[in-house]
């Protein structure tokens, strides 16, 4: 597939970064955080825009919390500011990256929901009676950024944003 470029300009835009906000608050409205941001949303995302255009954008510090259930394990959660910026990549992305993605991944993906996955789960284990439960420990904190880019620059024509997608 040949490369996708001009993304950059429709990722700064207003209209995409109002509806990352919007999309970024969907269900957080009441968490300290997002409310305290949408006090002041106008002025916040005018500034997050200029920082993005300008390439002064610097993502934040990760809060990083315990979680005991089912196991105990670590979870790092990004501001909401920078959850406004993955909306909005991943409003500009994921339309590029969709039709490489392969049939049997179902995560945050339009038509791949919970039932999908069930069925094609149901017809696997149907079709092979012997199932590997495993778990890999610490492996999402072992992938290399800049390792998790790589794949991006391929499809990204783009000089600015890959510099965004390496964090």
């Amino acid at each position: 597939m040949k490369r996708a470029g001009g993304l950059w300009p429709v990722l700064v835009s207003w209209q995409n970064l109002s509806t990352a906000l919007h999309r970024a608050a969907l269900g957080k409205r009441s968490r300290p955080d997002v409310a305290g941001f949408l006090l002041e949303w106008e002025p916040r995302l005018i500034q997050l825009q200029r920082e993005l255009e300008c390439g002064d954008y610097a993502p934040g510090g990760y809060r990083t919390f315990l979680v005991r259930e089912p196991k105990p394990r670590r979870i790092s959660a990004t501001p909401f500011r920078e959850r406004i910026v993955h909306h909005a990549l991943t409003q500009v992305l994921e339309p590029v990256f969709e039709p490489r993605f392969v049939g049997q991944s179902y995560a945050r993906r339009t038509g791949f929901g919970t039932h999908r996955a069930l069925r094609a789960c149901t017809r696997a284990c149907r079709a092979f009676p012997y199932v590997l439960q495993c778990d890999i420990r610490k492996y999402f904190p072992s992938i290399s950024t800049m390792r998790s880019s790589k794949p991006c620059s391929h499809v990204v024509s783009s000089a600015t944003a890959p510099s965004i997608l390496r964090g």
